[in-house]
């Protein structure tokens, strides 16, 4: 089936699809201010300008577009039936872009959490959510887990709760 815009209208069209600010991006975003996570959003000195950098916790969280990063197990991703070498190729390039960057966040430390647009439609959108909160919850842990305290007791220290001691009267 050929195209029903011109070039100059598709191009248009295909210029106004977003990359920041996304719905599901500001969902999230939301969704963790209100729950007490603080963040910055698409930081430029790290690999991949991840859509939220939660600093505290070195965790960082990237909202994918089902269509745009190749999400195969969804239905919001179907390979156009035109211009399909093209699409497959910048599909394949994205996803090898998104796993590069992933490796490298991970070699310096950060933990890096993948949000997909499909898991924020209505009907799995609190789940997700949840989801998101408990995992984020479990890095703080094992991030802040306080260490356990060991004490030494010596043999000749004296406690209250002896009766023996005379308190300097000797």
């Amino acid at each position: 089936m050929t195209d029903i815009m011109t070039p100059e209208q598709r191009h248009f069209c295909m210029s106004q699809i977003k990359g920041k600010n996304t719905k599901p991006e500001i969902m999230v975003r939301k969704w963790l201010w209100r729950n007490g996570y603080r963040y910055r959003i698409n930081d430029k000195r790290l690999p991949g300008k991840p859509d939220i950098v939660i600093s505290r916790l070195k965790t960082i969280i990237f909202i994918n577009g089902c269509f745009w990063h190749g999400h195969t197990p969804c239905d919001k991703f179907k390979l156009p039936k035109t211009n399909t070498q093209f699409w497959s190729a910048k599909i394949t390039r994205n996803q090898e872009r998104d796993a590069a960057n992933h490796m490298q966040l991970k070699l310096t430390g950060w933990t890096v959490l993948v949000v997909w647009e499909c898991q924020l439609k209505q009907q799995t959108l609190i789940d997700t959510l949840q989801a998101l909160t408990i995992r984020l919850s479990q890095i703080y842990l094992s991030q802040f887990r306080p260490k356990p305290t060991t004490y030494a007791i010596e043999s000749d220290t004296s406690f209250a709760a002896e009766n023996n001691t005379d308190y300097g009267n000797q």
